[in-house]
């Protein structure tokens, strides 16, 4: 026991603490600030978990050598930390594994301009939320640089929203210029699945190609895809990006939601 506590007192704790601050950052600084985030999701509960481990670990070296010797005291505890130690090898693999897809669907634009599916986000009674202004803005962009191409709005109303997320998409867009006639509102959809399965039946009903440039935040890009593949929809992808501080609490979030499309495809 007080071999694994002084290794516990030794670099780990200055190892654990930068972790912890980053991590802490990310899941719990703008968390409280009000109007700055959306609601509590498994991005926020995951980083709150892991950060108060790290934290018991930190500040109860002694406590945490114990537990860990107690529980490898009989078979049954040997068990649960072996399988505890595996579960948490698998997930940091599984982790890495899709950060590094997720990073790899930031950017694809295609070689010959295609249509727009621009994905919603949270309203406000103050107008579009900072994650849904970074898409408008980012939406603005390329039809701005593709002056012959359609965008479609897509977002429902939300019971705590003042207009519909498409709504908001296409005002944003008229604003800074963009020709309302090239906007096409789908204002039916209350997540991404039907963000894209209605908005590709709008791509039929016009008779247009079954494909189009997806925006949406750096993190869902991904996901955004892998949806669209199930759908028949070739898609492209121009990302907005996220304001840096909520960033980490939304990636993990998207590990979970990445990992539960894996398995419905499996």
């Amino acid at each position: 026991m007080k071999m694994i506590s002084e290794i516990v007192k030794g670099t780990l704790p200055r190892v654990c603490l930068l972790v912890l601050g980053i991590i802490s950052a990310g899941f719990f600084l703008l968390f409280f600030v009000s109007g700055m985030t959306a609601k509590f999701h498994t991005g926020n509960a995951a980083g709150m978990a892991v950060s108060a481990a790290l934290a018991f670990v930190c500040l109860f070296p002694d406590t945490a050598a114990r537990l860990v010797l107690k529980a490898a005291e009989n078979k049954f505890g040997r068990v649960l930390l072996v399988l505890f130690f595996l579960l948490a090898a698998v997930s940091v693999i599984l982790a890495v594994v899709i950060s590094v897809f997720m990073a790899r669907a930031v950017d694809r634009q295609p070689e010959t301009p295609a249509n727009v599916i621009v994905l919603g986000c949270r309203v406000k009674e103050s107008g579009a939320s900072l994650m849904l202004e970074k898409r408008i803005e980012a939406a603005y962009e390329y039809l701005s640089a593709n002056p012959d191409v359609i965008c479609i709005a897509s977002g429902g109303q939300g019971s705590d929203e003042p207009v519909s997320e498409a709504e908001c998409i296409r005002d944003g867009l008229v604003s800074r210029g963009i020709s309302a006639h090239r906007i096409i509102l789908e204002d039916k959809s209350v997540n991404t699945y039907e963000n894209i399965r209605n908005s590709l039946e709008i791509i039929d009903s016009i008779g247009a190609e079954r494909r189009a440039v997806i925006i949406t935040s750096e993190f869902h890009q991904l996901r955004a895809s892998m949806i669209s593949k199930k759908q028949g929809l070739e898609s492209y992808s121009k990302s907005s990006h996220t304001f840096l501080p909520l960033l980490p609490s939304y990636w993990v979030r998207e590990w979970f939601a990445v990992a539960y499309e894996w398995v419905k495809a499996g």
